[in-house]
């Protein structure tokens, strides 16, 4: 099994929902990885965004190339 790095941060529920769609409908393979702490009251969603996306390395271009086509306005 590859190591997974991290690939980008997500802001949202809805990027990660998306682009986790996308990654597997490509057969992408990949994990979304939430910075929730409902024990903190959601500070490190503040400090570190919603959450990331993590990936073998060899995916990193294609999984960027993909976020920005989905989150352009």
């Amino acid at each position: 099994m590859e190591a997974y790095e991290k690939i980008l941060v997500l802001n949202s529920e809805f990027e990660a929902s998306l682009l986790e769609e996308i990654l597997s409908d490509r057969k992408i393979p990949h994990g979304i990885v939430t910075s929730d702490d409902t024990a903190l009251g959601g500070i490190m969603e503040m400090e570190f965004g919603w959450g990331y996306v993590e990936a073998p390395g060899r995916y990193k271009e294609e999984i960027i190339r993909i976020f920005e086509e989905i989150t352009k306005e």
